[in-house]
């Protein structure tokens, strides 16, 4: 036998196959047990139904084999999060004590995250222990370094896996400075040109992993920033195997197999709420030595909502369920009747109304700017819970006082209606900018508009109708103030807007207004210090009963076009 040919055979019987599963969650939002807390009914998702899965993963293929990660924004959404962000405080967070058990090996922070404040993500950073919170582009300003760890290395039966965490950078564009004070967030793209060939240098991993809390449609700028950049990385970067994308929501399975070289990596993103798991195989073959000579990945997006509910996770965290049981069925007051997001889509509406009125009364101010955070919400006849507070305002914002021009507040109006209405010129068009399927930028229900509705801003405190006729610009016909007094395009104004508004977010102030995004920060004469929800608790609670009734002056005209297409359609928007 030739030395060659004993070479080949002691190769071919010592050549050893590894199977590892890298598995993931994103935007849980809150989702942690299979119960919606906001609308007290069951829950398709929840991290008790990934326990499920993961459970049977590792049972398959050994525990040491199943590599499992969360890709953030997982504070906020239920009011389970909320709870122990803001009140429940005393304790270790009861989140980081779910990822610990259920064995996560790391997680990238969200956006949603750092929308809880430095208090909250700082102790969360800190519960989680031995599980690290990645974040290369998160910058420490005052020492130029990663404020998160930009990676971290993992180590199974000899294969070395690296795990590289990034974040969509246009926090800015969203979030009040003082929740992510000392901090700068750099370009994706250019943060993972940086730290890729470190990587690949010190560490010499057998398995690149991208978790990015960021989408995939990098075509549209948030602000100065591009938002949804993980495909660019994908595409820009090469060393990456396997990216995991989040942050927009949507499902996405490249659906590629990538190369031994990893040029062509596999792009999985579950969407939210953890009503999917983002599975990505990865078959190693070794040589005698343990040298990886080869390696073959496929993913695949795995619904979760028919798994029963691991019933180690529900005895394990049956006290925090009890206890936000508790929280959100505390009585908050009393409506005298039915209040339904769905009339805001086609004028004003007493959901809307209520959320104008106490924006004004908290502010003081002279105009409101709100929209629809929530699809398809509704608050019942009946006792007001805490519960019922989410349904009312969905997110933990500020509430900001602005000062406004008449003419910009008119500028931001055209803008929302156009991103919101069509330009009717016939009885059978649309009163509403729908999209052709497939090709929508909007998110899960919002999926059939052309935009997504939490950027259709109306106003309070002014009279004015809205021409379904005519295009951007000229579409908007301010009448008077609310009180009947005229209303001037030159006049400063206090403006209420929430601070995601204030800071950028959905490019009405800065697009449609006209206001620099640099100056926009001037502009806030003074913001809350604690979430608008939090005041309008408050507000109700001294109120005890709140009944539903139309208080703005808007409509759209002409009513001969904008009615029969406003009945039209609602029936496509809301089929049930």
């Amino acid at each position: 036998m030739t030395i060659a040919s004993q070479l080949l055979s002691a190769a071919s019987v010592s050549a050893e196959e590894l199977t590892y599963k890298i598995v993931a969650t994103t935007d849980v939002h809150g989702n942690f047990f299979p119960y919606n807390f906001i609308t007290r009914t069951p829950g398709e998702g929840s991290l008790a139904r990934v326990a499920s899965r993961v459970r049977c993963l590792r049972d398959s293929i050994g525990s040491d084999h199943v590599i499992l990660l969360d890709n953030g924004d997982i504070l906020q959404g239920q009011p389970t999060a909320y709870y122990y962000n803001f009140i429940a405080t005393d304790r270790p967070h009861p989140v980081a004590m779910m990822l610990k058990s259920l064995g996560y090996d790391a997680e990238t922070i969200g956006n949603h995250d750092v929308e809880a404040g430095h208090a909250v993500y700082d102790r969360y950073k800190n519960d989680l222990g031995q599980i690290p919170l990645l974040g290369a582009n998160v910058i420490d300003i005052a020492t130029g370094k990663p404020y998160f760890k930009p990676y971290h290395v993992i180590e199974r039966d000899g294969i070395k896996i690296v795990v590289f965490g990034l974040l969509t950078p246009a926090i800015p564009a969203w979030l009040p400075e003082n929740l992510w004070s000392g901090l700068k967030f750099e370009d994706m793209v250019e943060s993972a040109a940086r730290w890729i060939p470190v990587i690949k240098v010190k560490e010499a991993p057998d398995l690149i992993v991208g978790l990015f809390h960021s989408g995939h449609d990098s075509s549209k700028k948030t602000g100065d920033w591009i938002e949804n950049a993980s495909l660019k990385v994908a595409e820009e970067v090469p060393g990456f195997d396997i990216i995991f994308m989040g942050h927009d929501h949507q499902v996405y399975n490249s659906e590629q197999v990538a190369d031994s070289d990893g040029k062509s990596p596999l792009v999985l993103n579950p969407a939210n709420n953890a009503v999917n798991l983002a599975e990505a195989e990865v078959k190693f073959t070794l040589d005698g030595r343990g040298k990886v000579l080869g390696k073959k990945i496929s993913g695949r997006i795995v619904p979760l909502t028919d798994l029963t509910p691991d019933s180690v996770f529900m005895t394990e965290f049956s006290n925090v369920k009890e206890e936000i049981d508790s929280f959100v069925n505390r009585k908050i007051g009393v409506a005298t009747g039915d209040f339904s997001v769905r009339d805001a889509y086609f004028g004003p509406s007493a959901f809307m109304d209520l959320l104008h009125d106490l924006q004004l009364e908290i502010s003081g101010a002279d105009i409101s700017f709100a929209a629809p955070l929530s699809f398809d919400a509704v608050i019942c006849k009946g006792d007001l819970h805490m519960s019922d507070m989410f349904t009312l305002y969905k997110y933990e914002n500020m509430l900001y006082t602005m000062a406004m021009t008449g003419r910009e507040i008119k500028n931001y109006l055209e803008m929302s209606y156009s991103l919101w209405t069509s330009e009717m010129a016939d009885p059978e068009d649309h009163l509403l900018l729908f999209t052709k399927e497939g090709t929508s930028p909007a998110k899960g229900d919002y999926a059939k508009l052309q935009n997504p509705a939490y950027n259709f801003d109306s106003a309070a405190g002014i009279i004015y109708d809205v021409d379904v006729t005519k295009p951007q610009g000229d579409k908007i016909i301010i009448k008077s103030m609310a009180d009947g007094s005229p209303f001037d395009f030159d006049k400063v104004y206090k403006v209420a807007v929430n601070s995601y508004r204030g800071n950028g977010g959905g490019d009405l102030l800065t697009k449609g207004a006209g206001i620099p995004h640099e100056d926009l920060k001037s502009r806030i004469l003074k913001s809350t210090d604690k979430d608008l929800r939090y005041y309008l608790i408050k507000l109700l609670e001294q109120r005890g009963s709140i009944t539903p009734k139309i208080t703005s002056g808007w409509k759209f005209i002409p009513e001969e076009l904008a009615g029969p297409a406003a009945r039209k359609d609602r029936t496509v928007l809301f089929p049930d």
